[in-house]
């Protein structure tokens, strides 16, 4: 996917962290860095210039060219020699950036930001370019700094058409990187959460014949899963991981020693018209690093 690297910046704490973020995965695609800030005029109650009653260069818009300057500067720090623009976008940052990610490779954001709501572990933009956005988004959380988190890159696994993309990302991701990447696929049947079936109890040595079975059936699942990618990437290093459990859980426990994690917008466990499965979205409020979302499709 050719474009450029997309990060939208306000001036919440954590707009710096995705420009850090942002400017590396540009250094990795050699792309140009285009630095965003979306702004309503109108709707603020001040004039866009100086105030004549108050010091020069105290305007609002003085104010937004000082943050982009800043982002400017930040991105040129972390990732030197990659190209960086800057532009100030008419409108909601949420219609700004998706409009930007038709043509960008990937867009960062931070996991909150201004308009975040105290109390709410995710902003509305990070939440709504996940779902919508029309290139992979990546949202920076967890552990930051100028040289990013260490680990494998790690991509829920669930076999499901939708993952296909989470997956194809992230074998590229741990190439570029020069990282291991960790496969996930967590399972669980209906005796992991303290049911006895319909009715009927449940004999030990059937119990365990089952889960075997089951087991032997998942690790296929994501053998097949991975198949096509290895033979595409097959310097990147790929350690299968099959776990008995829930899968919102056990990948954000994951995460914790993982310097990314990759998910799809919605698994086969997701519902119909529902644009980001619950697994993504517990992802994106939890987990320990940042995360990339990568719809259907892309």
């Amino acid at each position: 996917m050719s474009g450029p690297v997309v990060v939208g910046v306000d001036s919440s704490p954590y707009a710096m962290g995705a420009v850090d973020a942002a400017a590396r995965e540009a250094l990795l695609r050699g792309a140009e860095l285009h630095v965003v800030h979306a702004f309503v005029w109108p709707a603020m109650h001040v004039p866009p210039g100086a105030s004549p009653l108050g010091p020069p260069g105290g305007g609002v818009r003085d104010l937004v060219e000082h943050l982009l300057h800043e982002a400017v500067d930040r991105a040129q720090a972390a990732a030197p020699g990659v190209r960086t623009t800057s532009a100030v976008m008419p409108g909601e940052p949420v219609a700004a950036l998706e409009a930007e990610s038709r043509t960008a490779r990937l867009v960062v954001v931070g996991h909150r930001g201004t308009g975040g709501i105290r109390g709410l572990l995710l902003g509305s933009t990070a939440v709504h370019l996940a779902a919508h956005g029309h290139c992979p988004v990546m949202v920076v959380r967890g552990r930051t700094g100028p040289e990013g988190p260490e680990g494998p890159v790690l991509v829920a696994v669930d076999g499901s058409p939708q993952g296909l993309g989470a997956i194809r990302f992230a074998f590229a991701e741990a190439q570029l990187r020069g990282s291991e990447l960790v496969a996930l696929h967590a399972w669980s049947t209906w005796s992991d959460h303290g049911e006895s079936g319909p009715g009927h109890p449940v004999e030990l040595v059937d119990l365990i014949g089952d889960m075997d079975r089951q087991r032997t059936v998942e690790e296929r699942l994501l053998a097949e899963a991975l198949s096509g990618h290895r033979e595409q990437y097959p310097e990147v290093t790929v350690r299968q991981r099959i776990v008995r459990g829930r899968t919102r859980p056990t990948l954000i426990e994951a995460s914790e020693s993982a310097q990314l994690i990759v998910v799809g917008a919605r698994g086969r466990g997701g519902f119909a018209g529902l644009l980001l499965g619950s697994v993504s979205q517990a992802v994106l409020h939890h987990a320990h690093c940042p995360v990339t979302v990568v719809r259907s499709g892309l």
